[in-house]
């Protein structure tokens, strides 16, 4: 049998949700810059960046959001929305360029009854998919194999938006 290997996810499991809750949104990231390779930013836009998914459903799942704590596609000014889109086209290029995907699942869950697992900041999720990534594993298993480790997957991706403007 083959150990299947998520490391970083023991942080989380560590973790009070209690404490989790009282630390604030893990979305609002602020302007200070100094922690983004830390926090896994890869791209900072004016309205919105973009970041890796700490508990991807695949390798080089993303998160795009807006700076603003939003939770309604509504509350976004006509900017944000245009800017937001921009950055989910240049993740899904990045994405495309640096790991040869051949699709992606492309989506956002509004509200806790949606699935939302943080219903008070607007985020999209860009999941990259290739032919044969599914198997038995997730239906019989209830496990997901993510074949990289987080760290070398951001590198790869950050090396992508060197360079980059919307």
């Amino acid at each position: 049998m083959q150990p299947i290997w998520a490391p970083w996810r023991m942080e989380y499991l560590l973790t009070d949700k209690d404490k989790r809750d009282a630390q604030g949104c893990v979305f609002c990231v602020g302007e200070d810059t100094s922690g983004d390779a830390k926090r896994q930013i890869l791209y900072r836009g004016e309205h919105g960046f973009i970041v890796m998914n700490r508990y991807p459903y695949s390798n080089g799942h993303l998160l795009i959001l807006p700076f603003r704590h939003l939770c309604d596609l509504s509350d976004l000014s006509v900017a944000e929305g245009i800017e937001l889109f921009q950055l989910l086209t240049l993740a899904k290029e990045v994405i495309q360029e640096k790991l040869s995907c051949q699709g992606f699942n492309i989506g956002m869950n509004l509200g806790s009854a949606a699935g939302a697992g943080i219903p008070g900041h607007l985020h999209w999720h860009i999941v990259p998919r290739w032919q044969g990534d599914t198997n038995f594993m997730p239906v019989v298993g209830e496990l997901k194999v993510i074949p990289q480790h987080l760290h070398r997957t951001y590198d790869i991706l950050a090396a992508g938006f060197i360079g980059r403007s919307l």
